[in-house]
């Protein structure tokens, strides 16, 4: 039993080094510094300015290369900074750090009513990786000697009054460009809310003169009653603007009212709150940052009709953006103007909002639900087609145990730790990077090349073992007669091990729900749910090993299980193939030759080793051949373009980026997009038996759809933060978007032509 807690604590180590190897960062492909270190600058009162930096996770600031130096209009004194955190750092020595946010106070005097502000920083990635020192330009409108909040429409505050409006305020400070004497936001743009009857709000939103509203800024979310939604803001036609912040843009100048109509599920009076969202610029001026606001709105009783409007869908929980009456040209120009802001806040800001349809299934379930799925999740994942080498493994471990029920109980346990404690080591893995701002999700770890190449040789090294070149516990000839000997459990163990390795590129029917609840949990629940799959991937084995009417079943032992064995052996040089056509994707074409170079080492190495001294010698040599053969698949660069698609020319198959996307659903184009990688064997399956077909083509004729296809073979910050949006566990993820412009629908992970063609029939039809 020692022997085998060493061996257990050695594997744990050891694999849960693996996802570290995944997480190698080319300083190339880090995020945009605007991204992951945000300033915004304030004034609480006139004799004291604020800059506060949000930082990304995984991403620190120096605090001795911070410096704000007001540029006029504020006398100043020293910039204050709290203590931060101490670092050594190898390239200034003894530091401190800040990380999640640091705010920078500058104490003084006004002289003027605005002040420009020089602010200086430089900060880090964990992985190693620094930025070079940054320098911004802010600018930030000092708080009026005497404040007023901008007088009022007496009508409309009499009416919202009586029928249960509010009136929001924005407040906070500016950023951008110089401006002469900008307003307060509060006098800059005035927006009010009110419960226009039972059945529809209105919204007014009033810029001051020379000042306008983003019409694609404006987000809307309710709630308070789980029975009354927001319907489609009935937005009136925008003014196509040249903005200099974000280029062609459509505005809001003036006044502007909003019907915002409700969907109930029954009439009777109730108390909503709205929070609004809305950004705005001053023309030729500054641009203010996001403004908000929360109204709560009393509702009178609605008439009964409407509850033949009534949905019982639930609660819409993200912001609804207004698009749905806007012409084509003006949703294109809104949508460039926001392509790349969205980009940048998808990939840095933990609180990214989620699609409805996307969340709503995972949150409802709960923990209960979750482990039972998480259950029936496992089971499934049994007959998955990346599972094949697993059900060889398991097949061979059932007939071996067939020499009596007691062996093939002990048998199932083993096999059954193996599984629990490589769930409980991913377990580790997934909260470690979820909480050093990775992103975590099932089969993570197959894009590190390192993991791919030594998965490869695992399995070439087991196909060897069942062909017989070498003996190794729980599946050579001669340890079939001895099943209770310590190397068949410890065998087992190790069975169990890489039944969850080889199974996590595959995802199936139930487990996405859970896996979704669990990576959004807190760890214990995470853990549980972990722990429950696995559970549900060895029942089949536990079944039969505990039942006896199932373990009569299975065939009793006989010469014919040496034949049997031999023939296990060609799912594992299969699988071993295909993580060489997986890593020849991710590094290039000179990975073949590094990886058989390593297979022929580690061959030689097993079949020298159980020979004289001599061999013993020859078999470490030949390990450090193939050690160094494994290392130099680790420095080669990715190849220029993993992806088929780049020289497609067919315009409906096109590669996946946020800004083609976001084109696309401007033009009001249905869009159906696949995120699949190599190493995932689900999503090569539902390509060939779905995406390259006829049918599907045909399909996407019809309803004049475009395909886009995002490769997460490699690590992508943007592909990565479009599953974090959609709370997606891991690849493959389908998302069908409607033509009108609202959230994509979600698709099972396994498909067939008609699930998809149906998906894409609603789509064409919303």
């Amino acid at each position: 039993m020692k022997s085998l807690l060493r061996h257990l604590a050695a594997l744990a180590v050891g694999l849960s080094l693996l996802p570290a190897a995944a997480q190698t960062v080319d300083p190339t492909q880090l995020p945009p510094v605007d991204s992951v270190f945000v300033p915004k600058v304030g004034a609480p009162s006139r004799d004291r300015i604020e800059v506060t930096w949000t930082i990304a996770k995984g991403y620190y600031l120096y605090r001795h290369r911070i410096a704000v130096q007001p540029l006029g209009g504020f006398d100043a004194g020293a910039v204050q900074l709290p203590d931060g955190a101490k670092h050594h750092d190898e390239f200034f020595g003894d530091v401190q750090t800040y990380r999640d946010s640091v705010t920078a106070v500058l104490p003084g005097k006004a002289t003027g009513d605005a002040v420009s502000l020089r602010i200086k920083y430089q900060g880090c990635a964990d992985a190693g990786v620094c930025y070079p020192p940054q320098t911004r330009t802010l600018s930030v409108v000092l708080p009026p000697a005497n404040a007023n909040d901008g007088g009022g429409d007496a009508g409309f505050a009499a009416f919202g009054k009586s029928l249960g409006g509010a009136r929001g305020d924005a407040g906070g400070g500016l950023i951008g460009g110089q401006a002469s004497a900008p307003l307060p936001p509060e006098q800059a743009f005035r927006f009010e809310a009110i419960a226009d009857g039972g059945s529809k709000l209105l919204l007014r939103i009033t810029p001051a003169k020379g000042y306008y509203l983003y019409r694609d800024k404006l987000k809307l979310k309710l709630s308070g009653d789980p029975g009354i939604h927001l319907g489609t803001p009935q937005l009136p036609k925008a003014q196509p603007h040249h903005d200099e912040h974000f280029g062609d843009v459509a505005v809001y100048f003036g006044e502007t009212m909003i019907p915002v109509p409700l969907q109930r599920a029954h009439d009777r009076a109730a108390s909503v709150t709205l929070d609004a969202e809305w950004q705005g610029c001053q023309d030729g001026g500054i641009c203010y940052p996001v403004m908000r606001n929360r109204f709560r709105l009393a509702l009178p009783a609605a008439a009964s009709t409407q509850q033949a409007k009534a949905v019982t869908s639930e609660p819409a929980q993200t912001a609804i953006t207004a698009a749905a009456s806007a012409t084509p040209a003006e949703n294109a120009a809104a949508t460039r103007a926001t392509v790349t802001a969205t980009a940048i806040a998808a990939t840095s800001t933990p609180q990214t909002a989620t699609p409805a349809n996307a969340a709503a299934p995972a949150n409802r379930i709960g923990l209960i639900g979750a482990l039972l799925f998480a259950l029936i999740g496992g089971v499934i994942l049994n007959l998955m087609p990346c599972v094949l080498p697993v059900l060889s493994l398991k097949a061979l471990s059932l007939v071996q145990g067939g020499h009596s029920r007691e062996h093939a109980k002990r048998h199932a346990i083993f096999y059954t730790l193996g599984i629990l404690a490589a769930m409980a080591v991913l377990w580790l893995a997934v909260v470690v990077l979820q909480r050093a701002g990775h992103i975590a999700g099932w089969g993570f770890w197959l894009q590190s090349p390192l993991v791919v190449a030594i998965l490869g040789l695992l399995m070439f090294a087991l196909g060897l073992s069942l062909s017989g070149l070498w003996a190794m516990p729980g599946f050579a000839p001669q340890r079939l007669a001895d099943a209770s000997g310590v190397d068949s459990a410890r065998g087992d163990f190790l069975t169990g091990l890489l039944a969850v390795m080889v199974a996590t590129p595959c995802t199936g029917p139930f487990m996405v729900t859970a896996l979704a609840y669990a990576l959004t949990a807190p760890a214990a629940a995470t853990l549980l749910v972990f722990v429950m799959l696995g559970l549900g991937l060895a029942l089949p084995v536990l079944l039969i090993a505990f039942v006896p009417a199932l373990a009569k079943r299975m065939p009793k032992p006989g010469a014919w299980m040496d034949t049997f064995k031999q023939v296990l052996a060609f799912p594992m040089y299969i699988t071993a193939a295909w993580m060489l056509w997986t890593l020849a994707h991710q590094r290039g074409a000179d990975v073949v030759l590094a990886w058989g170079m390593a297979a022929i080492a580690l061959a030689f190495a097993l079949w020298a080793w159980p020979r004289a001294r001599r061999g013993k010698i020859a078999a470490i040599l030949a390990i450090i051949v193939c050690g160094f053969a494994v290392a130099a698949i680790t420095r080669m660069p990715p190849p220029v373009a993993t992806s088929s698609l780049t020289a497609n020319t067919d315009r409906r198959v096109q590669p996946w980026t946020p800004q083609r996307l976001a084109e696309l659903r401007a033009q009001h184009k249905v869009v159906f997009v696949n995120m699949t990688a190599d190493w995932c064997i689900t999503c090569k399956v539902n390509e060939k038996a779905v995406f390259t077909s006829n049918a599907f083509r045909q399909s996407l004729e019809t309803h004049d759809a475009v395909y886009l296809v995002g490769d997460f073979t490699n690590e992508d910050a943007d592909i990565a933060a479009f599953l974090k949006a959609h709370n997606a566990v891991g690849v493959p993820l389908y998302v069908v978007y409607p033509r009108s412009g609202g959230d994509g629908e979600l698709l099972q992970t396994v498909l067939t032509n008609g699930i998809v063609d149906n998906a894409l029939a609603r789509a064409a039809a919303k």
